[in-house]
């Protein structure tokens, strides 16, 4: 099975190949990257002559995409209701906005030192589709009337990352993505930690992911840019194919022998957590 990763400062990006043809089901025409894209119930990329070559070129080429995470902290006596209604809406809003390419969500599955209950995920296209997102008259009533009437505080942290440079890596489309279990990794670093030694321990957890290309759908990595939350300064997500995937990868001596030797000695203080991927937001709001 192959498998590709892409190592820079502080962006990492993996992503297992699929199984299935790509095609997607969307009754448009597109254009990608220069590549005509026409759709009769499914949406083919035409970027090269053959089938071998188009498999070369997509595992060579990345994208760049800015990823979002929101961490809740909802109320005690939130009932199944008020839980539904919050994660409805918040999924709903890749509808009624543009720039969000990719979006997950759930209930925390454990507790966490933090007493974070609520996770969500979302990938834009770009900055500054992630800074139109922020002031967008939908997004900002749907936080008032319907997340912080059931929330104590949420935290916000934003980064750049890298992923392979096809439709459904890039949109996190296809079966791989519609089920599972979404890792999410919060770091910070010791003010004495050299960039090198930050680099290295990212480094050592990708190649951990490498190492374990059944199990993990893709992973993604960066530094946290968002100005209203510095407490972390550093994000990783890690989609698994499934809950057995996720608890053989965190138990496995691999990830362990990384985590001690790599980033324990240069960690000042970590926070990780993860949530089952279910289908939500079945109205549109």
């Amino acid at each position: 099975m192959g498998f590709a990763v892409q190592c820079s400062t502080y962006a990492y990006s993996i992503c297992t190949p699929r199984r299935l043809a790509p095609t997607l089901s969307f009754q448009a025409a597109y254009k990608w990257n220069g590549f005509k894209i026409r759709s009769n119930n499914q949406m083919r990329v035409l970027c090269a002559a053959d089938d071998n070559q188009s498999s070369n070129l997509a595992s060579q080429r990345k994208r760049k995409v800015v990823e979002h995470i929101c961490l809740l902290n909802a109320k005690e006596d939130l009932s199944e209701e008020e839980e539904n209604d919050m994660l409805d809406y918040l999924y709903t809003t890749q509808y009624q906005m543009g720039g969000i390419i990719a979006i997950s969500l759930g209930r925390i599955s454990a507790q966490n030192g933090d007493q974070y209950t609520h996770a969500l995920y979302m990938r834009f296209q770009r900055k500054e589709n992630l800074e139109k997102f922020y002031e967008n008259s939908f997004y900002l009533k749907v936080l008032k009337d319907h997340v912080m009437t059931y929330c104590h505080e949420l935290m916000n942290m934003d980064y750049e990352s890298e992923v392979d440079d096809d439709m459904l890596s890039i949109f996190r489309k296809g079966e791989e993505f519609s089920h599972g279990v979404e890792f999410v990794l919060l770091l910070s670093f010791n003010a004495g930690a050299l960039d090198n030694q930050v680099e290295h321990a990212l480094a050592s957890l990708a190649t951990v992911m490498l190492e374990s290309p059944s199990l993990i759908v893709q992973f993604t990595q960066g530094s946290n840019f968002n100005p209203s939350s510095k407490e972390y300064t550093h994000t990783v997500v890690i989609r698994f194919r499934s809950v057995e995937a996720f608890e053989i990868f965190i138990h496995s001596q691999e990830y362990k022998n990384v985590w001690l030797s790599k980033f324990q000695p240069i960690v000042q203080k970590s926070l990780s957590l993860h949530f089952l991927v279910d289908p939500v937001g079945t109205e549109i709001m």
